[in-house]
């Protein structure tokens, strides 16, 4: 018999609402610099920071992770602090 395991949805927070961390383009960082940020405060892998790092840099944004908003809030403050542009936002 197999075990059934409850999974809270980590997208939404407790009144069901959806946030967003957003990273900004700038003229300032560069691709590694973003790529290492995006490994050690997101946990990506080096290939989806790559892919995140692009995206950002042609489009001007890029929504690099979804969830709870306190969770995103402490990860926009790091990546704020190692100079990158970002911010939580309502999806």
């Amino acid at each position: 018999m197999k075990e059934k395991t409850l999974h809270r949805d980590n997208k939404q927070d407790s009144r069901g609402e959806k946030y967003s961390l957003i990273l900004y383009n700038d003229e300032i960082n560069t691709f590694d610099h973003v790529i290492k940020s995006l490994v050690e405060v997101c946990g990506h892998d080096s290939v989806q920071a790559e892919q995140c790092a692009l995206i950002v840099h042609l489009k001007g944004r890029c929504e690099i992770k979804s969830g709870i908003i306190e969770v995103l809030q402490v990860m926009s403050r790091s990546l704020n602090a190692k100079g990158l542009n970002s911010k939580v936002e309502s999806s």
